[in-house]
């Protein structure tokens, strides 16, 4: 037989055998085989398990266990830290919620339980009838915009336990904490549990397991008779070959998602009604801002905050705001307890700078007025506050990130607003084409590759990389530069070292050296009390790094109050042993409005000496009245 006689006749085959593959298979739909699936002969409970790091799959687990119990269905409640695995085997019944944590791995306390179901799956001597008289549904907690591994952990049990034979009740359900719709999407899945439960019937396909009411709409897709009302569909040769037309409708995704086109809105309903709660002012559709509570005291003539005991900065007057409320990081001290969006890239709608600015000092005014009548708060302050003069961008979420930063920056200085922007080194092509801001911060939270990403949970895998480039591009700016450490104690008070070599990186004008502010407890965080470092300790930590410049840095400031502590460079800020680390805000926008360059020490000023370090106010502006409230411990901070 001549080699294209032997091609053309295997060619014919195979289209035989891909149209038989294509008639059994639309038979098979028609037949209709449905049936009562055994759920669980066993009289052992079923087993519920929850995977969790922040608390919120054990929440949705104990939801779905209240759900269960009301529809008489008993299951325990199971830690996997407190499960051995080798019992899986006598199991009939497992459900599983679990959360994806950093790299798309489990949470810590659930390894073990993870990685021995990993492991034993691709033990030959396990095989694959393990689990053969178990069934199982499983449920994924983890964030989209981590891109890959969304939900890994959840998607990995799946797999590991149909490889070991047991049968799956119902699809992996993929849950978003910061799409919006975690709690609907939950929900909809632990009812189609529920049913299966029950004794719904289902039928099995390539599909996997579908309810009777879908299967009886999986057929009329198919219904000779035109049960659609459409003709039959065409079906290409190579979906013949391959699977088999799909069952699954097309979804819109706009209709579910916001337009997918970058003018979806950043604020959901759910993140607005969380954000305002809080008492942010939400402006549009991605930017906030918010009252402080410094801005409150310097009202009452009660003190400023550290802005004002080591720049001089008119707490009264400061507007805190934010044309970004998405942040790149989910840091464990965030004081906004992860209710802001999330994204490594701007996806949203854009809302004008001048129309932010506005509504910004509209909604900032309106809160200045609500403290009229207020105990200590005089007209004369009063009327003052009603006129911003400062803005600090660093209310929540990475405000470099808004597109039209430099637009928004410009405003605010026409107005003779300085500017004190926030950033979390996430972005060092965004601080590079930054025009000049009275003084840039680059967030430094931690000094080594592996407790930065423990702290600040980074969305980015090149984290690390982008962190040094953006002290890179720090350097190169002439206007005033901070670098920003929060110190959490447990966490990054042992890196003084590490830190101190981060200085030449950057070459900041500024280290500030702040205590972590505890903001109750949160699903979000593991934070406690015991991670608060005491004022002593934040001097402690600033001295040895100031030490270890040798003499390039010298503590300058600190305000007690806030637990909180000033390096300044020497060669720059101290003129004849006195510091200047003020700011002439005056000075700074002539110069702005000049268009001519200029840098830090043009427009710097003297500090006064009870800022100074070591003073005896601990910088606190003796002309505001101190006011210590009645405390009922032992001690105070």
């Amino acid at each position: 037989m001549s080699p294209s006689s032997l091609s053309a006749r295997l060619t014919l085959l195979a289209l035989l055998s891909a149209t038989t593959f294509y008639f059994l298979y639309k038979s098979r739909r028609r037949l209709k085989p449905l049936r009562q699936l055994p759920i669980n002969p066993n009289p052992r409970k079923g087993k519920l398990f929850f995977i969790t790091q922040t608390g919120t799959s054990k929440a949705l687990a104990q939801r779905l266990l209240n759900l269960l119990s009301s529809n008489n269905i008993p299951f325990d409640l199971v830690d996997p830290q407190n499960y051995e695995p080798e019992d899986l085997p006598k199991e009939s019944l497992i459900l599983i919620i679990a959360s994806t944590w950093e790299d798309g791995n489990p949470p810590q306390g659930s390894k073990f339980f993870v990685n021995w179901l990993a492991e034993i799956s691709t033990d030959f001597r396990a095989g694959n009838l393990l689990l053969s008289n178990c069934k199982f549904a499983v449920f994924g907690v983890g964030s989209r915009v981590y891109g890959e591994t969304f939900n890994a952990v959840a998607r990995n049990l799946g797999k590991r336990l149909r490889g070991l034979g047991a049968t799956e009740m119902v699809a992996v359900g993929e849950g978003d904490v910061d799409g919006g719709a975690l709690e609907s999407v939950f929900k909809e899945w632990s009812e189609k549990v529920v049913r299966v439960l029950k004794g719904g019937l289902v039928v099995e396909n390539e599909n996997g397991i579908v309810y009777a009411s879908d299967a009886e709409s999986f057929e009329s897709d198919d219904d000779d008779n035109g049960g659609g009302g459409g003709e039959e569909e065409i079906v290409d040769l190579e979906d013949i070959a391959g699977k088999g037309p799909s069952r699954k409708k097309s979804v819109n995704v706009a209709e579910t998602n916001g337009k997918m086109d970058g003018k979806r809105e950043m604020v959901t309903p759910v993140i607005r009604a969380n954000l305002e709660k809080q008492g942010y002012k939400i402006i549009g559709s991605h930017s906030g801002v918010k009252i402080c509570r410094w801005t409150k005291s310097q009202l009452r003539g009660r003190g400023g905050c550290y802005k004002h005991s080591f720049y001089g900065i008119e707490s009264h007057r400061c507007m805190e705001a934010t044309p970004s409320l998405a942040c790149a990081n989910k840091c464990v001290f965030c004081w906004r307890h992860h209710t802001n969006p999330v994204g490594k890239s701007w996806q949203w709608k854009m809302d004008d700078p001048l129309e932010i600015v506005n509504t910004a000092i509209d909604l900032h005014t309106k809160m200045i007025k609500q403290m009229k009548g207020v105990p200590g708060v005089t007209q004369e302050r009063l009327t003052e506050g009603l006129t911003p003069r400062h803005c600090a961008l660093s209310l929540v979420g990475e405000p470099i990130m808004y597109p039209e930063i430099n637009m928004l920056v410009d405003e605010l200085h026409r107005r003779r607003i300085s500017t004190f922007l926030v950033t979390n080194a996430q972005f060092p092509d965004k601080i590079k084409m930054l025009k000049p801001i009275t003084q840039l911060y680059v967030s430094v939270d931690a000094a080594t590759k592996d407790s930065l990403k423990a702290i600040d949970r980074p969305l980015f895998g090149d984290f690390w990389e982008r962190f040094i480039d953006s002290l890179k591009a720090l350097r190169d700016k002439q206007q005033r530069t901070v670098y920003r450490l929060t110190l959490v104690k447990g966490w990054n008070t042992e890196d003084a070292d590490a830190y101190s070599k981060l200085f030449s990186i950057g070459k900041p004008d500024f280290v500030e050296i702040k205590g972590v502010t505890y903001c109750g407890s949160s699903a979000t965080s593991k934070l406690t009390m015991e991670n608060v470092p005491w004022h002593s300790d934040v001097k402690a930590f600033s001295e040895a790094l100031a030490l270890k410049s040798e003499g390039e840095y010298e503590v300058a400031c600190e305000h007690a109050h806030s637990c909180c502590v000033l390096l300044a460079k020497t060669d720059k800020f101290k003129v004849n042993g006195q510091w200047y680390t003020w700011i002439d805000y005056e000075k700074f926008h002539d110069l702005v409005a000049s268009g001519e360059p200029f840098d830090s020490a043009d427009y710097m000023a003297l500090t006064p000496s009870w800022a100074v370090y070591g003073a005896e106010e601990g910088g606190f502006d003796p002309d505001q009245s101190r006011y210590r409230k009645e405390r009922h411990h032992k001690s105070n901070r």
